[in-house]
């Protein structure tokens, strides 16, 4: 390719969906080295970084379906690597939190992972991990605000149409 090519959207759609899988199956293999199936571990990774969370917060967080995280909570709990707990501000939602057993084993775990990633990365340096990162959030943003505001104009249609 030369210096001068535009990269037109697809293109760049392409590269980044083939860099995700390829950093992706790493970041699952390395996680199921270390004894852990993936969904169980962005679950518990999610608890370790953010603190209590409900399973809705957690869900938005990772973008697991719905009966996937409810899989992985009771499976969790069954272990002790989790317990539930009333949510102050709403009775009928509970609160997610590591037990000390499952902080101890998230912490193994996502060392593991780290470690493994950033081998996977280091081909990078740190300027271009920090390009990467801004970029990849910029682009990341936008498409979410796209889509949301596609979803509001679909709403905004239905309820038009509704109202006929």
């Amino acid at each position: 390719m030369k210096k001068s090519e535009t990269i037109d959207a697809p293109r760049l759609a392409i590269v980044l969906a083939r860099c995700w899988r390829a950093v992706g199956q790493i970041a699952e293999e390395s996680v199921s080295e270390a004894g852990m199936c993936f969904t169980d571990f962005v679950a518990l990774e999610a608890l370790l970084h953010k603190g209590p969370l409900t399973i809705t917060e957690i869900q938005e967080k990772v973008g697991l379906a719905s009966g996937s995280m409810t899989a992985a909570v009771d499976r969790l709990e069954k272990k002790g690597f989790l317990r539930r707990k009333p949510a102050s501000n709403d009775r009928r939602a509970k609160l997610l939190e590591l037990t000390p057993k499952g902080t101890l084993t998230v912490k193994n775990v996502f060392d593991h992972h780290a470690a493994v990633l950033e081998s996977a990365m280091k081909v990078l340096n740190n300027a271009e991990k920090t390009q990467l990162h801004a970029l990849l959030k910029k682009l990341g943003l936008f498409a979410a605000a796209i889509k949301h505001s596609q979803k509001r104009e679909a709403l905004e249609v239905e309820n038009a149409n509704r109202n006929r």
